[in-house]
């Protein structure tokens, strides 16, 4: 901490507000993920209140508040604030361009980067922040050429750098509402109220984590329950119970990351093993630990709180017996559904499970697809909608993988330099 009487326009954020307020989380998680240093203050812990606050502000109802370099004050912050406040919002510089990209993970900055680099006009539309899910990861140890491992942050911000580089232009902190056909391009309709037209549009939006079905846990969301295990919790639970629920990679790298910091971390598995779904290089890992606990055959079936997590109740074995399992933070990475609300109002076709159908995926069956109204099939990562593109995690049939994503990226932008030529482009 630095002397606030001295410095009353600080070259950084001061966030202050309650360790359990949802919303103070939200503006955390968004400042780590784009880089951006800020100071917090638990408004619980009061030493220096007085000559940092003026009198009323720490009424909760002006919590979290968000102190901005030149001195701005933002009273009951949102993340959307902060970030015009920080100069992160941008309007589109153009009106129409050749490729459009919705999602700045793997997938999408991979595009960005091949798009742009190719002389192709590019924007990418991101809601959070470049990296995705993959962004959160804590190391990646099994991409190609990093022996010694990247963090998914540096990955994602190296990518945002190398794309910009090449002239991609990246609008942060905006949500795509809907996409909707026109006139042989795509409109998105950004959630500030802007539009962005491409003559191709390509969905990298990923996935979500699914929720976890138990009482109790929606009241303590970012008060010791989260989704997810973004970076910007790990110092925060030093000395801490830490539980985390979820068999896959991502729920592993955040055991591993936990551990560095909490006091104990119990990871919980409802299969027998962790084999089927977690690399094995990262099960030797935790095994490598010491205060790391696996539990299998266990799944989370309520919550203990009082305005604050305090306890995890779990049933073990299959057999209704439950326990009460203390806890400081739970994170909740147990696999995602698609981020496909956007195209819901234009006829993308999609699985059950809501993934978006691409290539060879829409006329598996050797049927012909209604709406398709070219002589030629889809491209392999194209949907039934000509120049509509989707790749990534949101597609059906993809790798949950990193480098799969970049991979599907890439090609995404040559598939989209035949869809341009078809229709007299570049």
């Amino acid at each position: 901490m630095f002397d606030y009487d001295s410095r009353p326009v600080t070259a950084q954020v001061i966030l202050v507000g309650a360790r359990s307020s949802a919303a103070a989380y939200a503006i955390r998680d968004f400042l780590t993920r784009n880089g951006r240093p800020y100071d917090w203050i638990d408004v619980d812990q009061r030493a220096g209140m007085d000559q940092l606050l003026g009198p009323g502000e720490i009424d909760a109802s002006r919590l979290p508040l968000c102190i901005l370099p030149d001195g701005t004050r933002l009273a009951a912050a949102t993340v959307d604030q902060v970030a015009a406040g920080l100069g992160m919002i941008s309007t589109p510089k153009l009106g129409e361009y050749d490729l459009v990209i919705i999602g700045a993970g793997p997938a999408g900055m991979a595009a960005a980067l091949y798009a742009a680099s190719e002389g192709l006009s590019t924007v990418v539309v991101e809601a959070m922040a470049p990296g995705g899910q993959a962004g959160t990861t804590s190391m990646i140890e099994n991409y190609l050429g990093f022996p010694e491992g990247i963090s998914g942050g540096e990955l994602a911000t190296r990518a945002a750098v190398q794309a910009r580089k090449f002239g991609a232009e990246i609008l942060l902190a905006r949500r795509l509402d809907r996409v909707v056909p026109d006139a042989g391009a795509h409109v998105g309709e950004l959630s500030d109220g802007s539009l962005v037209r491409g003559r191709a549009l390509l969905v990298a939006t990923g996935v979500e984590w699914r929720r976890l079905d138990a009482p109790g846990l929606d009241a303590l969301l970012g008060a010791g329950v989260y989704y997810g295990a973004g970076p910007s919790e790990a110092q925060a639970c030093r000395g801490a119970g830490v539980v985390v629920v979820g068999g896959g990679n991502s729920a592993g790298q955040a055991c591993v990351r936990f551990s560095r910091y909490a006091r104990r971390v119990t990871l919980l598995v409802r299969g027998p093993t962790l084999a089927a779904s977690m690399s094995q290089y990262l099960i030797d890992r935790i095994a490598a630990v010491d205060n790391i606990e696996v539990r299998t055959r266990t799944r989370v079936v309520g919550v203990e709180g009082d305005g604050r997590l305090r306890a995890v109740v779990v049933e073990s074995g299959g057999g209704g017996e439950q326990s009460s399992l203390a806890a400081d933070a739970l994170f909740v990475c147990i696999g995602g559904r698609p981020r496909t609300e956007a195209t819901e109002d234009c006829p993308v076709l999609r699985d059950d499970a809501g993934y978006l159908m691409t290539g060879t995926d829409l006329t598996a069956s050797g049927g012909v697809i209604p709406t398709w109204p070219l002589t030629r099939p889809p491209f392999p990562l194209e949907t039934n909608l000509p120049g509509l593109f989707a790749a990534g995690d949101v597609r059906h049939g993809s790798t949950k993988r990193c480098a799969t994503a970049i991979g599907e990226g890439a090609m995404a932008v040559a598939l989209v330099h035949r869809h341009l030529a078809e229709a007299g482009g570049p």
